[in-house]
This record gives C-alpha cells, structure tokens and sequence, in this order.
C-alpha cells in the first residue's frame, strides 16, 4: 500500500510538472519566416555595438613651473563646455587658465593648445598636448 501510494505521489508531480509547463508555453509562439536573398544564405550576425573609448584626464605642461599642476579631466574634456581651470597645485598661490569649448574640443582630440594664466606679479604658459 506504501508503495503504491510513492508511486501515486510520483506520477502526481510529473503530471503537475508538465502541466505547469504546458500551461507556461501554452502563449508561446514562434515564428519562422524566409528573408529574400540567395537559397541557403544566412543573414550575417549582428555586431556588437561598439563601447567609446573613455576619456581620461589631460595634464598640461606650465612654463618656469614652481609647484602648479594644470589637470583636466576626462568629464570636463566629455562636457566640452568653456572651462575656468585653477592650477594652483602646491603653489603657495593661484593661476587661472581661461579655455573655450573649441578649445577643450581640440584638446580631446589630441592637438596641441597653449594657453597664458592670469597672475599679477607673474604668469605662466600652460602647454596641453
């Protein structure tokens, strides 16, 4: 009798397994359709979409340096917009170098901008590449 009631149990879960199944693919369609071309061509694989380099931070190089670092990052380089950099670095005092969008642009593409900081007593050329 225990036996048949394993037996009982076991064939009850297998036909709930597959009508649990049935029921799951049961709005389930699919689709075969011929694409025009030569007989027995395959479309080619889709591509991966290609991921943008990112953009990483540009350093600049500043004449008769006495402590200043000039860092653009990559961020500011992507936002492309006008730019008022502080290059005081450890410098007991501060420079701005003022750069347009055009130039941040040209900066991000690898071409060569130089551009004078402000200062009073002294100034400084601030060399990107």
């Amino acid at each position: 009798m225990k036996q048949q009631n394993n037996l009982d149990l076991r064939t009850g879960r297998r036909d709930f397994t597959v009508g649990a199944l049935l029921a799951m693919l049961g709005g389930v369609s699919i689709t075969i359709s011929a694409c025009g071309g030569k007989a027995g061509s395959f479309p080619s694989s889709p591509s991966a979409p290609s991921t943008p380099e990112p953009v990483v931070d540009k350093a600049g190089v500043i004449s008769n340096n006495h402590g200043h670092v000039a860092v653009i990052t990559g961020a500011q380089l992507t936002a492309a917009s006008t730019l008022a950099l502080s290059i005081q670095g450890t410098a007991s005092h501060n420079h701005m170098v003022e750069l347009s969008s055009d130039e941040i642009g040209q900066i991000r593409a690898g071409q060569t901008i130089a551009r004078q900081s402000s200062g009073t007593s002294h100034t400084h050329m601030v060399t990107f590449n």
